[in-house]
């Protein structure tokens, strides 16, 4: 089979040039760098002392940095969950190095002020450093992975840090999804699986078919703001409580470290001594899983929400694969077993499976391959129509790379221009939505209401990220924008939009009809009062009072919220004006053929 490339809508599939392009896991906790044996077998890149898992952390020195292993003790971690995020955000608080105010993000690091884009790309270009010194010349392409729940600002964020770090993206992919690529590489697998991805600072679950080498994504939830730092965390407040003391930021960040190391002991030991100072606490197995219980309880949740979507049961999986190194926890293995009703695979190594994905991608795209994969768009884009409803322009769901266009028009006479307010969620109102963008189209030729065409084009390119064009056929007028949110949603954002979705779908639809009702019914009236006043000739006697008391009546049924009276008296008002509209279209019939032959007709 040929490979069959992705490419961004819009553009000429000619493939990319032939290289050597690495893959990246560029993780919260850990990175790992990637590539592809020639005998077609996926290979973590190590550095010089042998070690292939990389922590994400980064040192400041007298204008000099340190990454990984040979950070300092002032190392700036977690950076991930910065990308893309503004100082508004709350998780920023956690981040003690952060300047306050400051617009865009930079933390102090060291005698520097730097964005999280700058400290990620420092990460970068170190895994970057090490694929050079292994294979022995320049490295400048790369698949990175990103936590499928990441939006447009945080992949662009990304995106930036690798061009600064010297790398060009071929592109980025979810890390779900390039954890099913690296199984279904190596065990051939079809069917429908779960990837339940739990890494450092991030929880994604994906729905994927893998089907005759396509690998299609059929839904994906998670929680940007869950992972083995929380059970870190949850640990240290633990003990930290026992001991009635408090750790500023620093000593704080160390301690979660030796909390970190006691989980990991855990996974083979029962108990372990934590030890602050003179302070020392024994710390069970079953003490952590008493901690570690309701976050993994989170994760579920979305399990349960990712299933819905892909409209499947547990039943119907073929499997469930565990990524990402939290996932060694003992007790996450028996309740994603108890949950999904069979055993999780781990076969290929949690850590670093995400990063052998990316490196089968890399090699897709510059050497060839037979393998397809496709990405959906997580959460529904449209604009707001009249009335303030969501017109849904790209579906929740749809595999990317896609590009949709619709037509709208002009609701007034005479009217020169087109706000467009480009949203992001499931509900039918735009107040009820995520505001993506705003922009105007102008420019537009004067004309009767409902003659001029406005094609809206929305574009999702193979990275999720949406660009949307607005073009009158008429004037060529144009209107371009690219989504750049200046942050993220947080959790408690990300599980409102979609569990009032759920909750609120009879009535957000019974609104939405009264909404359209109302919407139409004043189209109408407008309508008709415009062509009262411009062809008054046409009308016989008293029929114009008629009208008027029936447009009377439209507008006090407008006054109410019911919807059957609004579209009775409308559609009694249509009734009314359908004499005088027929007399008006013979008489411009009549008036466009005179003095023609009918052979110019």
């Amino acid at each position: 089979m040929h490979l069959m490339q992705i490419h961004e809508p819009g553009q000429t599939p000619i493939p990319h040039a032939q290289t050597v392009a690495i893959g990246i896991d560029l993780g919260t906790t850990h990175s790992v760098v990637a590539l592809l044996r020639e005998d077609g077998s996926p290979q973590a890149i190590s550095d010089e002392q042998g070690r292939s898992l990389i922590p994400s952390v980064v040192s400041y020195e007298n204008l000099g940095r340190r990454v990984g292993h040979e950070a300092g003790e002032g190392a700036v971690r977690s950076i991930k969950r910065l990308m893309g995020k503004s100082s508004s955000d709350a998780v920023v608080k956690d981040f003690p190095n952060v300047i306050a105010a400051s617009s865009p993000l930079a933390l102090q690091c060291g005698p520097q002020h730097l964005s999280p884009e700058e400290i990620s790309a420092d990460i970068l270009a170190h895994l970057k450093h090490m694929a050079e010194a292994a294979l022995g010349h320049n490295v400048d392409a790369a698949v990175i992975t990103v936590p499928a729940y990441f939006d447009d600002a945080q992949r662009l964020a990304t995106k930036r840090a690798a061009e600064l770090s010297g790398l060009r993206v071929l592109r980025l992919i979810n890390e779900p999804t390039a954890a099913a690529l690296a199984y279904g590489l190596d065990q051939g697998a079809e069917g429908t699986i779960a990837v339940y991805d739990l890494g450092g600072g991030t929880f994604d679950i994906s729905i994927l078919k893998l089907s005759g080498g396509v690998f299609q994504v059929l839904a994906t939830a998670g929680d940007t703001l869950l992972g083995g730092d929380d059970i870190d965390h949850a640990l240290a407040d633990y003990a930290l409580s026992q001991w009635k003391i408090t750790l500023p930021p620093h000593p704080r960040a160390q301690f979660q470290l030796a909390c970190r190391r006691a989980k990991e002991q855990l996974s083979d030991a029962t108990e372990v001594m934590l030890t602050h100072a003179d302070k020392h606490l024994t710390i069970t197995r079953e003490l952590l899983n008493e901690l570690a219980a309701p976050l993994i309880k989170r994760s579920l949740a979305c399990c349960t929400r990712a299933l819905l979507d892909a409209k499947i049961g547990k039943e119907e999986l073929s499997a469930v694969v565990l990524v990402g190194g939290s996932t060694r926890l003992k007790l996450v293995h028996s309740m994603v077993a108890e949950f999904f009703g069979q055993t999780p695979h781990s076969e290929i190594d949690p850590d670093r499976v995400v990063a052998y994905g990316a490196a089968i991608q890399a090699a897709a795209l510059t050497q060839g391959a037979d393998h397809l994969l496709l990405d959906v768009v997580p959460l529904s884009l449209g604009l707001e129509m009249m009335g303030g409803i969501v017109e849904k322009i790209i579906h929740r769901n749809t595999p990317i790379p896609t590009s949709v266009k619709q037509e709208f028009t002009t609701y007034a006479d005479g009217q020169t221009a087109i706000a467009l307010h480009i949203v992001q969620g499931e509900r039918e109102k735009a107040e009820d939505c995520r505001s993506l963008a705003r922009c105007e189209l102008t420019g537009i030729a004067p004309m009767k209401a409902g003659l001029a065409r406005v094609g809206v084009t929305f574009s999702v390119d193979a990275d999720g990220l949406l660009s949307v064009e607005a073009r009158e056929a008429l004037s060529g007028s144009v209107q371009q924008v690219e989504i750049k949110p200046s942050y993220g949603l947080s959790v408690e954002d990300m599980a409102r939009m979609l569990e009032q979705a759920m909750q609120h779908a009879q009535s957000d639809i019974l609104e939405r009809l009264l909404i359209e009702s109302r919407v139409e019914a004043q189209r109408v009236v407008m309508e008709i009062q415009s062509a009262l006043k411009d062809t008054p000739q046409h009308l016989k006697a008293g029929e114009a009072a008629m009208i008027e008391a029936q447009i009377a009546s439209v507008n006090e049924a407008l006054q109410g919220s019911e919807r059957e009276r609004i579209d009775y008296e409308s559609g009694r008002l249509q009734e009314l004006v359908g004499p005088f509209a027929e007399r008006r279209m013979n008489a411009a019939i009549a008036e466009g053929l005179s003095g023609k032959h009918l052979t110019e007709v």
